[in-house]
């Protein structure tokens, strides 16, 4: 046996030595190990960043060069500052500065110094750069919008924080990620895959050829090209005649659930968040409190619908069989229990059945209706369920899922809701029957109504609102080719429809009719407060509008928001009218309409609560008129949209 022992004891070590040096040529230097090796330099090679173009097949985001100093603090010797500095256009402490924020992130991994350089700049700083040990040139592209328009459709890319890094290791300092819209959304199918080098070092640090003859790198995967549902025509026309005002607009095609315009305005031109000039604007656009660029109202501003929701109570009405489309309702220029006048009307012909009562809005109408849903029920809380959760099926009160990474959830009350705030049992209908009209408790975003209203020109189903057409070499997510069907039973869509079409023929939408597309609607005015030196303030009321067209088989469904836009007809309804003109005829004959929105603006409404300007509510009260400058200006970028699109 002792014979044996030492054979033994010498196959044993070198098993063991084989195993380990297995285990760091093999396994280990295809790992982590090559990147804390510091006789290996490695080089990112990044690939170019898919393409986006609109419905039509217009380009809307390509690439262009850009190239980025990078820095390894440990391998830095001593340099001439001066003239580094001269070369980097940027003064000495800022350099310091940078290089010491690099060292503490890691002194052996490369970190950016100077991001997004020019041509001309990479130009004269190659010729030196063999000067500067330690720093070295990256290439890679930056984006390049095409268009000045759908900055908040589009987003934009930017550098990497710290806790991206920590949540995917993917991304290393100076890397770029989508941050807003269809960037950040579609990030991972646009950036595709980053390739790598490793290189030989010697022991003076000096480059002597690819490690292992190149066995180990890898080459970059480009980004794959993806066509958004946005019809970029539509969208630049929606974002010029929402000039000088604030608000949100959604147009969704109803048969599909794509979005064909989403505008939040005011907006900027994409290209300001692109290359060196991106923080500086970035904090400019940021620190506009008043204007809010970058704020996206058409997913995230929460506002009451207003009248636009009272056919969210027909519908449920019809259906809880509480009121039948023929049944008449009187109106005393408001809705009263006993002798108090819970909410006041305007005038209009009386009785009413409900197609009369949804094309002349009245509030007398529907506050009966919503009293009767709740009151069908046992107690008012299990009323206000069964109401809320008809709502919610239309895709209000809770995040769509569409494709895009912000939003709000709006808010659809419930029994709970109520009895939180009065107490269980201790409520009736007529605490909340501003609920009927769509004030009260209830908000919605503009995305949310033109969703409802696709379900109501579908009849009943919708499709999730997305902003993705196609994918290279893919196809996208079923969840936006699945119907979601409402509560509503398909035949009680019909009086609705037939009273949203007369309020264009008849209602309060006549004078905005568009000859040869039939439309239906629904104008809406909201009312709207805002807290001044903690006092809650009535300023002038939001100006709203949904619609489809044509009546049937319905092209496109569409809510527009107008902030400050005293009533739903007065600029609300115009856009709608004008917006659904240029997709479904790509021409305007309304210009009488045209020319009244583009010369009217409400930006003197905005600066009131700033400036100190009388409140007053007048709905009589004219708009101000843009200066002569202005008018010129969009009136040149009318022509040109118009040529554009002959």
């Amino acid at each position: 046996m002792r014979q044996f022992l030492l054979l033994i004891i010498i196959i044993s070590v070198g098993l063991t030595f084989l195993a380990r040096l297995f285990y760091l040529q093999i396994y280990k230097e295809n790992t982590q190990s090559l990147y804390e090796d510091n006789a290996i330099r490695k080089v990112f090679d990044y690939p170019k960043r898919g393409f986006v173009y609109d419905r039509t097949g217009k380009l809307l985001v390509s690439n262009q060069p850009s190239y980025d100093v990078m820095v390894i603090p440990r391998e830095v010797k001593p340099f001439d500052t001066l003239e580094f500095c001269t070369l980097l256009k940027m003064d000495k402490e800022r350099l310091l500065k940078t290089i010491e924020k690099a060292r503490h992130y890691s002194p052996r991994l490369p970190s950016v110094l100077v991001p997004h350089m020019s041509k001309e700049d990479y130009a004269v700083l190659q010729e030196k750069m063999r000067k500067f040990e330690g720093f070295y040139i990256q290439k890679r592209s930056l984006r390049h919008y095409e268009t000045s328009i759908g900055a908040n459709v589009l987003g934009d890319i930017g550098e990497v924080n710290h806790a991206i890094i920590e949540k995917e290791p993917y991304y290393k300092p100076g890397d770029l990620i989508g941050k807003q819209g269809v960037e950040a959304s579609y990030e991972k199918t646009l950036r595709g895959v980053k390739g790598i080098k490793f290189i030989q070092k010697d022991r003076f640090n000096r480059d002597i050829a690819p490690y292992k003859e190149g066995l180990l790198d890898t080459i970059p995967e480009q980004g794959k090209d993806i066509t958004i549902t946005i019809d970029a025509r539509l969208q630049e026309y929606g974002e010029l005649l929402m000039q000088n005002k604030h608000g949100g607009i959604i147009a969704i095609e109803p048969s599909s659930g794509e979005i064909l315009a989403m505008i939040s305005a005011p907006t900027y031109n994409p290209n300001l968040l692109v290359g060196r000039e991106r923080s500086k604007n970035f904090t400019k656009l940021y620190n506009d409190t008043i204007a809010k660029p970058l704020f996206d109202r058409s997913l995230k501003a929460q506002y009451p619908p207003g009248s636009p929701f009272k056919v969210m109570n027909a519908l449920i009405g019809l259906q809880e069989n509480v009121i039948t489309e023929n049944e008449q309702i009187g109106c005393r220029m408001g809705y009263y229990l006993g002798s108090r006048r819970l909410t006041g009307c305007h005038s209009h012909p009386t009785p009413l059945n409900m197609v009369g009562g949804i094309a002349q809005s009245c509030n007398a109408y529907f506050a009966n209706v919503y009293r009767r849903i709740i009151d069908k029920y046992k107690d008012p809380s299990e009323g206000m369920d069964v109401w809320s959760n008809h709502v919610k099926s239309f895709g209000l009160g809770d995040y769509l899922g569409y494709d895009l990474r912000i939003g709000n959830k709006g808010r659809i009350p419930d029994g709970a809701f109520y009895d939180k705030w009065y107490g269980k049992n201790r409520w009736v209908s007529t605490y909340n029957i501003s609920n009927a009209i769509g004030q009260g408790e209830v908000e919605a975003t503009p995305i949310q109504l033109a969703n409802m209203v696709a379900a109501i020109a579908n009849r009943g189903y919708f499709y999730t609102p997305h902003i993705i057409k196609s994918i290279e070499g893919e196809t996208i997510d079923d969840n936006y080719t699945t119907a979601k069907h409402t509560t509503i039973d398909k035949q009680n869509f019909d009086p609705i429809i037939q009273g949203m079409f007369d309020v264009y023929t008849k209602g309060t939408a006549a004078s905005l009719q568009v000859k040869d597309i039939e439309i239906c609607g629904k104008t809406g005015t909201a009312e709207n407060f805002m807290k001044i030196d903690g006092v809650k303030t009535q300023l002038t009321d939001h100006s709203i509008f949904v619609a489809f067209a044509p009546k049937d088989n319905p092209k496109i469904a569409l809510a527009v928001f107008v902030e400050n836009g005293y009533w739903g007809g007065r600029f609300a309804g115009r856009i709608a009218g004008l917006m659904i003109e240029k997709y479904l005829k790509d021409k305007i004959t309304r210009t009488d309409m045209e020319e009244w929105i583009l010369r009217h603006s409400l930006e003197d409404e905005y600066a009131k609560p700033y400036s100190g300007k009388p409140f007053g509510i007048n709905r009589a009260t004219m708009p101000k008129l843009v200066d002569e400058a202005e008018y010129r200006r969009l009136k040149t970028h009318l022509q040109s949209i118009t040529k554009t699109s002959g």
